[in-house]
């Protein structure tokens, strides 16, 4: 199996997403940091701390922040049409390599359909944890109606 940043917890809260988990298949030495990579625009990321013991993780991100970041790229997520949705890529980085964060070790397969998270909105903008067709953990942030 690849290297990746095994997800154990989710817990998306007052006004923030905290992850736990355990780094998998690489050595975990040096500083760490969660890195967000908005899918339709790569080059526009955002970074956060994560404290790491042994091969433990665990970092959080400001609901705020995502929110900010989809409002000042209106256009580009469709928002005239008052629908929009914008997906961000969630990876543990030593700034050398990249680790996708997602939950393979267990045997639940297809979580996109089985685990849901609860939204937070901020500024009209949903934002919430959801796990991709290739059990990866996503944001998922939509203007709009809550869904």
């Amino acid at each position: 199996m690849k290297p990746h940043a095994e997800i154990a917890e989710v817990w998306p809260r007052d006004g923030r997403v905290r992850l736990v988990g355990h780094i998998h298949g690489h050595p975990a030495e040096g500083e760490w940091r969660l890195l967000l990579t908005r899918r339709s625009h790569a080059e526009q990321r955002l970074d956060y701390p994560a404290q790491v013991k042994g091969d433990r993780f665990e970092g959080e991100l400001p609901v705020a922040d995502l929110a900010a970041a989809t409002d000042t790229a209106e256009t580009d997520i469709g928002v005239e049409d008052g629908a929009g949705v914008e997906e961000w890529d969630i990876h543990l980085t030593d700034g050398e390599v990249q680790l996708r964060a997602g939950r393979r070790l267990d045997d639940i397969h297809g979580k996109k359909k089985i685990m849901v998270f609860p939204e937070q909105r901020v500024r009209g903008i949903g934002v919430r944890p959801y796990y991709t067709v290739k059990d990866n953990l996503s944001l998922e942030c939509r203007t709009g109606a809550s869904t």
